[in-house]
């Protein structure tokens, strides 16, 4: 890989995106933010300007809901680092965007594809945040079933690729990498 891929994982707030754009930070004063969620009420629009009022100035935000790769590779030109924020929010967006008619799961796999590609194509840093689905209870609906399914396989999918994973709990960082045991795991 020419590049390298980060992922940082957590609960709802568990500080995840603060601690991914800490990182993001310290690796390059150029960052390109890219942002997958939509300001679908007003609640949803502050803790939009929260994230933007806490990045630096400096920084560019992308808004790539859908495609997030494609975006990136529309771009004429892209800083050492990238930071997405965040694949739960795609899932959510392509889930609903897909309906019953479409095949979320295929289109997810192709945005993962295209985003693992994309790192390997190129020498730059790409931080994805994402939330841990694992540990609360099992979904009522159908839909939040296949959400969670769909959110674990590609977050276990970006573990297998990435070269750091940090899972966020209460504000703290634990490098999952170095804790690791390995073992077989299914593909």
């Amino acid at each position: 890989m020419n590049g390298e891929l980060i992922l940082v994982i957590g609960g709802a707030r568990s500080g995840k995106s603060a601690f991914a754009e800490q990182l993001a930070a310290s690796r390059a004063s150029t960052v390109l933010y890219v942002a997958t969620a939509t300001a679908s009420d007003a609640e949803m629009a502050a803790r939009i300007a929260a994230h933007r009022a806490r990045r630096p100035a400096a920084w560019r935000t992308l808004e790539a809901p859908l495609a997030p790769a494609r975006a990136l590779r529309e771009q004429p030109a892209l800083p050492p680092v990238v930071l997405l924020d965040c694949l739960g929010l795609l899932v959510a967006n392509v889930l609903l965007a897909e309906g019953d008619a479409g095949d979320p799961a295929a289109h997810l796999a192709a945005v993962v594809d295209e985003l693992i590609a994309l790192v390997r194509e190129r020498a730059l840093t790409l931080i994805v945040v994402t939330a841990e689905v694992g540990w609360g209870l099992v979904p009522m609906t159908a839909l939040g079933r296949r959400f969670r399914d769909l959110l674990g396989d590609l977050n276990q999918r970006l573990a297998r690729e990435a070269s750091q994973v940090y899972l966020v709990v209460a504000g703290l960082a634990l490098e999952l990498q170095q804790l690791a045991r390995p073992w077989d795991r299914p593909s």
